[in-house]
């Protein structure tokens, strides 16, 4: 699976851009606030149809322009097709082989992306709605029905937590509605549950051994779940459901009092040990750093498995952050086999036979140089 060729119009400081691209390496070289994370963002949009930056589409929009624009050429499971994503005041487009996609897990999954960047590497040690995000994403990009079932709950969330709003300011006190609200949630709370523990197997028999082989075998990374309500990877959806509902009936009352939603996927976290340690807690920086690296390269391996191919990787300004050793194993790890976005300030300093054989791109205040 590659880019080969991508457009940019009225995005962030591109006026317009086109470019063509390696299917091995590309390297974007810049100073800073010339334009080089705006277009791995861009990538990453293609992807995804929303930023890894902010939540919010309009600052994706040039200054003063009706609209932006992100087209791409990609090559997957030996066919090209073109991905096209609009925005502006009137909302999102995202168009699959020129056809607009009503909802996003029709759209989501047709370019498959790992991106790994400075802030990524708070994945172990940031707050659980990073680790949220994190899971979240790449499950979508796998199964984008997903997708589907976490948007409806996230609507649902909200509804809930406006009636539970209104109840405890004795608004109205009628909880009917809440028992119906409640039903619903229940209902895609188990399925995204469901789906969590199976992507963590998944991710485990990847993430372990590369661990242990960063870290030349003197570490064991272990990866659980740790539920806002208890329940059992062990169990199917049935049992799932029949525990979140007691749990709900128990918290009711409580909830009502906080006005706010108290249970539920959207409370969820991982935590990881390492060595039967904590290592958000008592992990050194390097072991932090080695289970972030650990994880990104385990999600490469984790799609290949599931999709036939390997994702696109975007190394966005995290070579700097990596010492020698684990800068080594991230780039031997890919190569020859993932097409791989590099952007950085500088390539000196980076000694690997993969870069060399890179294509280069220097970019000045939205513009490729020669």
């Amino acid at each position: 699976m590659h880019i080969n060729q991508l457009t940019l119009k009225n995005y962030r400081n591109y006026d317009h851009l086109e470019l063509t691209f390696d299917d091995k390496i590309n390297v974007i070289i810049g100073e800073n606030a010339q334009g080089k994370t705006n277009l791995m963002e861009a990538i990453y949009v293609l992807g995804f149809s929303k930023s890894h930056r902010t939540p919010r589409d309009k600052e994706l929009v040039q200054w003063e322009k009706e609209y932006a624009k992100i087209e791409g050429s990609v090559f997957k499971r030996n066919r090209k097709f073109p991905l096209e994503i609009i925005i502006s005041s009137k909302g999102k487009k995202a168009k699959l082989n020129h056809l607009e996609q009503k909802r996003l897990s029709d759209y989501i999954g047709a370019l498959n992306i790992v991106m790994f960047a400075p802030e990524d590497l708070n994945l172990v040690k940031g707050s659980p709605q990073v680790r949220r995000r994190f899971i979240d994403m790449e499950i979508g990009q796998i199964q984008p029905v997903y997708i589907y079932h976490l948007g409806q709950y996230q609507k649902i969330l909200k509804q809930r937590n406006h009636l539970l709003k209104d109840l405890q300011r004795k608004h109205q006190s009628d909880r009917t509605m809440l028992q119906v609200l409640t039903d619903q949630l229940i209902q895609h709370a188990s399925i995204i549950v469901e789906k969590r523990f199976a992507f963590l197997k998944l991710l485990r028999n990847w993430a372990a051994p590369i661990h242990k082989g960063i870290s030349r075998g003197l570490e064991e990374l272990e990866i659980h779940y740790d539920g806002s309500v208890e329940v059992s990877e062990e169990w199917n959806r049935e049992k799932i459901t029949s525990i979140y509902t007691q749990k709900f009936s128990e918290m009711e009352n409580r909830e009502v009092e906080r006005g706010n939603t108290l249970i539920g996927p959207h409370r969820d976290d991982l935590f990881f040990l390492v060595n039967q340690k904590d290592v958000q807690t008592y992990g050194s920086q390097g072991q932090q750093r080695t289970t972030a690296l650990s994880l990104k390269l385990a999600e490469i391996e984790l799609i290949n498995n599931e999709v036939g191919e390997y994702p696109i990787l975007l190394l966005d300004d995290v070579l700097s952050e990596l010492d020698d050793f684990r800068q080594s194993h991230l780039l031997h790890t890919i190569q020859g086999k993932v097409q791989t976005f590099v952007s950085t300030t500088s390539v000196d300093g980076i000694k690997h036979e993969t870069l060399e054989k890179a294509e280069l791109f220097r970019i000045e205040k939205g513009r490729i140089v020669k």
